[in-house]
This record gives C-alpha cells, sequence and structure tokens, in this order.
C-alpha cells in the first residue's frame, strides 16, 4: 500500500500550454504553436479556434470546447482554471488554444497566475492579436507616421461602459481599437463623443479577420451603430477608430454617400 501510494505521489505533472491561435487563418500560427498542436494530446479550446486550426491535431486528440458567448458560458472561468489544472495534475500536457494572444483579452493571466499557484508548470506561447490580424488583414497600419502615433486597445463589454473616462483615447494622432464592441456599438459612439470625439472621426469595423468571409465596413463615428445594425456585423469583429482607417479612401471622411460602404476582402 505504502510502495503504491509513493508512486502515485512521484507521478509527473503535466504542463499547461496557453497557446494563441491567432485571428483564424492556420497559417498564422506561430511554429510553436504548430508544433504543439500537432502533438497535442488533449485541446482545450475557445469558440473563436477555427476547425481548420483544430484539424492540425492528431485524430487521437482529445478535444474540450469551453466556448464563450456574451449571454452564455459553456464552463465559468473558474471551472476553466480548474479543469486546465485537474488534467495537468494527471499528468497531461495540455494545450489550452485561445483565439488572437492569450494575454490581449483572453484571460491568459487568471489561468496563469491559478495554475501557478496550483504547482503546476504554464508555458504561454504567444499568438498574432485580433487587433494585429485584424488590421493587417484589412491593410490599416495602426500606426502611421502622417496619422497616428498611439495605439490603444480597450474591451466594449466592459462593466460600467458609461462611467468609463474615454477622453484621451482616440483623436488626432491617435487610434482606437475596440473588441467585444458589436453589441454596444451605440453605447460606445455615444460615450466617445461626450466624452469629446468628433462624429466625423473615421470608423472601420472588422468582421471574421483574416478568415475567407471576411468584411471590413466603413464609415463615421456618429453612424457606428447604424453601420453595425445596416451590414449586420456579429461577433468576432472589431472596431478600428481613427485618421488610419481612412487613408487607403480619404474621401470617406468628407463624404456622405460613402459614409457607409462596405468592402469585402478575400
Amino acid at each position: 500500500m505504502r510502495r503504491a501510494a509513493h508512486f502515485a505521489f512521484m507521478e509527473k505533472t503535466g504542463t499547461i500550454y496557453l497557446v494563441g491561435a491567432g485571428p483564424g487563418d492556420p497559417d498564422l500560427l506561430t511554429l510553436r504553436a504548430a508544433r504543439l498542436l500537432e502533438a497535442a494530446e488533449l485541446v482545450v479550446h475557445d469558440g473563436l479556434v477555427s476547425r481548420e486550426i483544430l484539424a492540425m491535431a492528431p485524430a487521437t486528440a482529445e478535444f474540450i470546447s469551453v466556448a464563450k458567448q456574451r449571454a452564455r458560458h459553456t464552463l465559468p472561468q473558474d471551472d476553466i482554471n480548474a479543469l486546465l489544472i485537474r488534467e495537468a495534475k494527471k499528468g497531461r500536457d495540455v494545450i489550452r488554444l485561445k483565439g488572437g494572444d492569450p494575454l490581449v483579452f483572453g484571460r491568459g493571466g487568471e489561468e496563469a497566475e491559478d495554475a501557478r499557484a496550483a504547482g503546476v508548470p504554464v508555458v504561454i506561447v504567444p499568438g498574432i492579436s485580433a487587433a494585429n490580424g485584424a488590421a493587417a488583414a484589412a491593410q490599416i497600419a495602426l500606426t502611421h507616421r502622417d496619422a497616428s502615433s498611439i495605439v490603444s486597445f480597450v474591451a466594449g463589454q466592459c462593466k460600467g461602459l458609461s462611467d468609463q473616462d474615454w477622453s484621451g483615447l482616440a483623436g488626432k494622432g491617435r487610434t482606437l481599437v475596440i473588441y467585444m464592441g458589436v453589441k454596444t456599438a451605440p453605447q460606445i459612439a455615444e460615450k466617445l463623443m461626450a466624452d469629446g470625439l468628433a462624429p466625423d472621426v473615421p470608423v472601420a469595423v472588422i468582421e471574421n479577420a483574416a478568415r475567407p468571409e471576411m468584411r471590413v465596413v466603413r464609415g463615421l463615428l456618429a453612424g457606428l451603430p447604424q453601420l453595425v445594425t445596416a451590414h449586420k456585423i456579429k461577433s468576432p469583429a472589431l472596431i478600428v477608430i481613427g485618421d488610419v482607417t481612412a487613408r487607403d479612401d480619404r474621401s470617406i471622411a468628407n463624404t456622405a454617400a460613402k459614409a457607409q460602404e462596405t468592402q469585402a476582402v478575400t
């Protein structure tokens, strides 16, 4: 009995790999992410991870979806953390696959903290963030010598949105990228204008970035809610606000007829 207990105590703990899956295109995975996925035993993944990326794992791999939506979570975050730790303590290496980068609105920091507190090794494998992937696919330079030297990333679903001070986040020389802002587009536009941003600042909404069905919809800040509604924009989507969004079509900021132009990107 003691011998069995001794070996159980000596059993090796697995490692949790927090892996960024990028914006959706398998070609945008890092080499390390691809290698880990191709050798995976257990993959715990978000809903935003594309089927093409999941298909890179071996046929023998086990998949657990912990997809989150605005009104429904498959598992609460604390339960996800506990799941990762539990599986790693069985001696399994766990590939925690997250859309974009694990540490940019991916709650990877919380998962890493809980794992370390439980004595489980953690390795973080960065990915191309949704903002970088979307901007590149839409050919929008988040910084530009003639238009922007500051970029801010914010979450559009934060609690107390109306209480946030967004003054200075966007405007001349600045670019604002809003994650998870489709549902709250009316409140975002209202809040930004209330905090001093001009109604005619150019915006772009990028839906399904870096995927075959990607769309880029352009307009002005005052018309952002109508832009989202008229084009039936759905998540995943990013909102980019600033002069950089209109540099490939400078007339968009002054021509009402083009305020809701849709550009399909293939």
